[in-house]
């Protein structure tokens, strides 16, 4: 497979951008080689400057859940850029997309929209904190909230990638208000609201994490953190950037049917555009500027192109059966790499999830926390990736992140992809 272009796109790079890439993960710094550029996407393939083409199990980190250029939100965002790309002003394209997500979403009852998964948890969390008039924070080790100050502490992701459980520039006095603890550890919350009764404003959880790893809680431990967020008169927020619209239309709130105070959503709402948004019900909502206190702005937010990609998607998804179908595809997948994988001499194990997979080198049944990730078999990922990507495969380049399926993928698609593993698996090295 040539990579030359790529590799001379990358040579550039470097001249002007921190390691050569505008987000640390796209280095490919975990799994070794050339990051690649790609070009174009349509359906569930993508292809890069060297025109080599790959079926695309990243699905740029989770959103496009329809696929690359998707005809029905291509003509809506075509449609709407022609009026305009931008006015920093109400449209009646925002009316559309929150009735579109309000109407079938029963969890939350106002939401503002913003540009990012990382604006939309950073706004909530000061929602939680201007609400309660607390200020410390509770959150789990291995789930990923963006890269906002009080939320880089001991964070997943592309920082676990780089073996770092913080990042410089951080001031001590900001950690002091984020309290971590490890997921599935009840005894380790129960220690945390007892040394600090009454002064945490929230618990932020990925109710499905799934930027270390695909570590799945059981409903309940999630309702155990309802019920201690209840009786300690703290906010519960599911960050929903990842699972949000994903493994159903309500989200991980709806799949295990338990009401956080706050969630954030990312850029599936989007179409794959650059916008978040967070929600909870009136009374919390009320609080955010301009009818409240808690202060939230942004340019951008509301951007009327993203609404109408966001109306396009959303519209798409509440199509009957159109999750089971994701399901189905995933499980098929899951399935055909777990059989794969019994004639390698490496124990790797699939972990899903609604339209969320993960691909585990373990003898475990099942990985809850960030501590029981083996760290030591990321070396068999990067030689598995090696093999995937050389035969047509792309996944997010690292053994921390999860893939994904979407509408676009067929069954050649998934056919082809586990004899690929199949063939890949049996090629990794022991040690």
């Amino acid at each position: 497979m040539k990579r030359d272009k790529s590799a001379a796109l990358y040579e550039k790079a470097k001249k002007y951008f921190p390691g050569g890439v505008n987000s640390p993960v796209r280095a490919f710094r975990s799994v070794g080689g050339t990051p690649l550029f790609i070009e174009k996407g349509k359906g569930s393939h993508i292809w890069d400057a060297d025109g080599n083409e790959f079926i695309d199990y990243c699905c740029s980190w989770g959103p496009l859940i329809l696929g690359h250029a998707n005809e029905k939100v291509l003509a809506a965002v075509d449609k709407t850029m022609r009026n305009g790309t931008s006015f920093g002003a109400p449209t009646r394209l925002e009316n559309e997309l929150a009735e579109l997500i309000l109407g079938n979403n029963p969890y939350i009852e106002k939401l503002r929209f913003v540009s990012s998964g990382t604006e939309a948890v950073m706004s909530a969390i000061r929602l939680a904190r201007g609400f309660t008039g607390r200020t410390k924070i509770l959150k789990f080790e291995g789930c990923y909230h963006g890269h906002s100050d009080s939320l880089l502490v001991k964070a997943g992701s592309g920082l676990v990638t780089f073996g770092n459980t913080s990042s410089a520039g951080v001031p001590e006095s900001f950690v002091k208000e984020t309290i971590v603890v490890s997921l599935n550890n009840k005894q380790a919350v129960e220690e945390a609201f007892a040394r600090f009764n009454q002064q945490i404003a929230c618990v932020i959880i990925e109710p499905v994490p799934a930027n270390n790893g695909l570590l799945l809680q059981d409903k309940e431990y999630l309702q155990y953190l309802r019920d201690m967020c209840t009786k300690n008169g703290t906010l519960l927020i599911f960050d929903e950037v990842i699972s949000g619209f994903r493994i159903g239309f309500t989200g991980a709130a709806g799949y295990y049917n338990i009401q956080p105070d706050i969630i954030t959503y990312g850029k599936i709402i989007g179409g794959g555009f650059p916008v978040g948004a967070y929600g909870a019900g009136k009374e919390i909502m009320s609080n955010v500027s301009p009818e409240g206190n808690v202060y939230q702005a942004g340019t951008l937010s509301g951007n009327p192109v993203a609404m109408a990609a966001g109306i396009a998607q959303l519209s798409e998804c509440l199509k009957p059966g159109f999750y089971t179908s994701l399901e189905e595809k995933t499980n098929k997948l899951t399935k055909g790499i777990t059989e794969a994988s019994k004639l390698s001499t490496l124990n790797a194990q699939l972990f899903s999830i609604g339209s969320i997979f993960w691909i585990a080198f373990t003898d475990k049944n099942k990985i809850a926390a960030a501590e029981e990730i083996e760290a030591d078999s990321m070396k068999h990922f990067r030689a598995l990736y090696a093999g995937l990507l050389e035969q047509g495969i792309y996944l997010g380049p690292s053994g921390y992140e999860v893939g994904f399926i979407g509408e676009a993928h067929t069954d050649e698609d998934i056919q082809r992809t586990i004899a690929v593993f199949s063939e890949t698996l049996q090629s990794v090295p022991i040690s």
